[in-house]
């Protein structure tokens, strides 16, 4: 008995050190993201809201590459390995973003190849945006350290935390469906079980979650942008609310995971997964500008382009120009997009993606069956990874150029497909066990 409860305590240690490395995870690419574009426009003034695009898309594409390599290696080697070797990756990729501002030319691709390999080794921002643009400078090792470079640098420091944790508390433990310990040989079971798998549902699967992904990444990037050009926020107040903003998402999705599960045990996976689209779907629709508010003009309210030039030559002028870039031509016959409407649409959103997010993952695990599932699970964050990836690319240059009317209402189509797709297969997407009970 005392062995037994030795194993029961062991096993919960190692799930709450991964419950840990998970949190790490998402609030590695949460607390910067509110950052990024005001410190992409603080550290290179030639960026643009495009290039934005591909920075983001950046983390993604460092996943997508790692996530297959990473479940091989997890495989056929005990899985601490990669778990460091990815969590130092991380560390380090952190550790060059906050230091991006030292070159002398070149800087948005420094940071481009930063965030690469951030997402290779792949909340907060609000409360440390108090720091300030200026912040106070490291001069021992040359660190400018203010409310761009400290999320990056809390996350490396938590990083290290993680790897700690890792190497001296996390431990394998091969356990059967009823949660009972056995022996890795017994887990690695047939092949037949591997050949029983449900291609087809899977390849659905896949593709559903690169939807979510693509439509969730589209949104994180659009944030910022959208409500600096809508409401004339600065850079300081776009990180500020942001931050508060993906918080609160935060704490909603708790509450969400909470009740999908109960919600999936009563009524089923699917109907849950397709209500998540809806919500989602909703969120987007609300979204589309209408009415007859415009946006304000970045330096509108100057007289004459003497005064804009006089007021740029100032070096160390601290007036921000606010409102939406005269280069944006929409925004000027584009309604703007009032507050109520992105309030409105964060929570729908908030509700729907938490929501489709863990019944991919659950509908997936149950397709997959009793079998080693690193390298498909690999797929499957590759498939999200690359969403990631061309989302952010997508969205930038459709809202530059075209505005938010466009880019959402090419969401909701998208959306909408999503669930056309789902309805589609939805006699398919059922566990391997029940599967095979039906077929036997």
């Amino acid at each position: 008995a005392d062995s037994q409860d030795a194993v029961y305590d062991s096993r919960w240690r190692s799930i709450r050190v991964m419950y840990f490395t998970m949190f790490l995870s998402s609030v590695g690419f949460t607390i910067v993201i509110t950052s990024l574009w005001p410190y992409l426009q603080n550290t290179d003034p030639s960026a643009d809201a495009s290039f934005l695009g591909w920075v983001v898309a950046a983390y993604s594409l460092g996943q997508m590459v790692a996530s297959p390599m990473f479940g091989l290696w997890s495989n056929h080697r005990p899985r601490r390995e990669p778990l460091v070797c990815s969590i130092t990756i991380n560390l380090l990729a952190n550790i060059y973003y906050a230091y991006v501002r030292l070159p002398k030319t070149g800087n948005k691709y420094h940071m481009l190849i930063a965030r690469t390999f951030v997402g290779f080794g792949a909340a907060l921002q609000a409360c440390l945006s108090f720091i300030g643009e200026r912040g106070i400078t490291l001069k021992f090792i040359d660190l400018q350290l203010n409310m761009y470079t400290a999320p990056a640098i809390l996350a490396a420091a938590l990083g290290v935390i993680n790897i700690l944790l890792v190497l001296f508390i996390l431990k394998e433990h091969h356990v059967d469906d009823d949660g009972r310990c056995v022996q890795p040989n017994n887990v690695e079971d047939s092949v037949e079980a591997a050949q029983n798998v449900d291609q087809v549902a899977v390849l659905t699967s896949n593709v559903l979650f690169f939807i979510v992904m693509f439509i969730f990444a589209i949104f994180e990037t659009i944030a910022t942008p959208l409500s600096m050009d809508m409401f004339a926020w600065t850079r300081k107040e776009a990180v500020l609310y942001n931050g508060i903003i993906i918080c609160c998402i935060g704490f909603e999705s708790i509450l969400v995971f909470l009740v999908v599960k109960l919600a999936s045990q009563r009524f089923g996976d699917r109907p849950v997964y397709l209500t998540g689209l809806a919500f989602i779907f909703c969120g987007f629709f609300i979204l589309l500008p209408w009415g007859n508010h415009y946006p304000k003009i970045q330096w509108a309210d100057l007289k004459n382009s003497t005064q804009v030039l006089a007021l740029a030559s100032l070096s160390n002028s601290t007036v921000e120009p606010t409102g939406c870039p005269y280069v944006q031509t929409w925004c000027q016959y584009t309604p703007a997009i009032n507050i109520a409407q992105y309030i409105s649409a964060d929570f729908l959103i908030g509700v729907g993606y938490p929501t489709c997010n863990v019944m991919s993952y659950t509908l997936y695990s149950k397709l997959l069956g009793p079998k080693p599932q690193g390298v498909y699970m690999g797929w499957l964050t590759a498939a999200g990874s690359g969403a990631r990836t061309l989302g952010p690319v997508f969205v930038s240059n459709i809202y530059t150029h075209l505005g938010p009317r466009w880019a959402f209402s090419l969401i909701c189509g998208l959306v909408l497909g999503a669930i056309v797709l789902l309805v589609a297969v939805y006699k398919r997407l059922i566990a391997f066990s029940v599967r095979l009970g039906r077929t036997g």
